[in-house]
């Protein structure tokens, strides 16, 4: 390996060509030219003395080298761009970057018009938002501040337990018409259930209330909770939903006896940012607005 350290440059082509799996589809990712891209993992591979890549029928495979480079690079993008959220607007500025994490039904259908009056209120900021029912990491800073149904257990975090969302059975109007309602947990078989396509902690929870499932009770499958949302909503079938989301279209609750459990809801970030006024704000945004909106869904 040369004295010469690997410019950021090149490991960002690096990983495109990784998360791609070639050239070409690398340089649409990163917005440059394919041969720029190609000059880059050259370069890099010259520094590092070693080979990253192979050629295949399929494109460009890993080597065993660069799966083995691939996390920790993962882990200098993921800095870099904590570093240019965070150096976007000064501590005491209501300006800059503030990147927030939710899950897929949080983030998509109840915190859209709340962040639309954040940035009403302080126009100088830019809000990225990240849908996913994985847990992001507040420590390594992949994203500013988290809203979570389960406690953060990370020491470093600042957490605020801001209500409970209860979760129950929910079908379309037109649904009911043409199939009617289960009168028990027995009759759920013969309705159209939608559902996880994969074993995830909701089919725990409803193993949990005594409701004994796997994937193969469901008769349409999907791991997007969007998707199950609008199939509810679209007259599809049988499903789980959030109370506060059953209102708007109006959905007829099934099983209200049978089915019925709550999740805590959390608003976190790590301690450090408390020193950034735009995140502190956002902070006390988010737990203000959620804690309201989740009063009001229950009753």
């Amino acid at each position: 390996m040369t004295s010469r350290e690997p410019d950021w440059n090149l490991w960002r082509s690096f990983l495109a060509v990784m998360a791609t799996g070639s050239l070409s589809g690398a340089a649409r990712q990163l917005g440059l030219a394919q041969p720029t891209v190609g000059r880059h993992v050259d370069e890099l591979e010259t520094l590092l003395a070693t080979p990253l890549f192979t050629r295949s029928q399929v494109g460009l495979e890993p080597t065993g080298a660069a799966l083995q480079l691939a996390p920790h690079a993962e882990t200098m993008a993921t800095t870099a761009a904590t570093l240019l959220r965070v150096a976007s607007g000064e501590a005491e500025e209501v300006r800059g970057t503030i990147r927030i994490t939710a899950s897929e039904i949080i983030g998509g259908q109840v915190l859209p018009s709340m962040l639309g009056a954040f940035r009403e209120a302080w126009p100088k900021t830019a809000i990225e938002l990240v849908l996913s029912n994985q847990t992001q990491d507040l420590l390594r800073r992949e994203v500013d501040i988290a809203v979570r149904m389960v406690p953060p257990t990370q020491s470093a975090l600042v957490a605020r337990k801001i209500g409970v969302t209860t979760i129950g059975l929910f079908a379309h109007p037109s649904y009911i018409a043409a199939h009617g309602i289960p009168k028990g947990p027995a009759d759920l078989p013969d309705h159209i259930w939608i559902g996880f396509d994969q074993e995830t902690v909701s089919i725990r929870a409803l193993r949990a209330i005594g409701l004994d499932v796997d994937r193969s009770a469901f008769a349409i499958r999907t791991d997007s909770d969007l998707a199950q949302l609008a199939a509810i909503r679209a007259g599809v079938g049988i499903g789980a939903c959030q109370l506060g989301l059953a209102r708007d279209p109006a959905l007829v609750r099934v099983l209200a006896d049978s089915f019925s459990f709550d999740l805590d809801v959390w608003v976190a970030m790590h301690e450090d940012l408390k020193a950034i006024r735009r995140m502190r704000l956002m902070f006390d945004h988010l737990s203000s607005e959620l804690a309201a909106y989740l009063a009001s869904s229950r009753r």
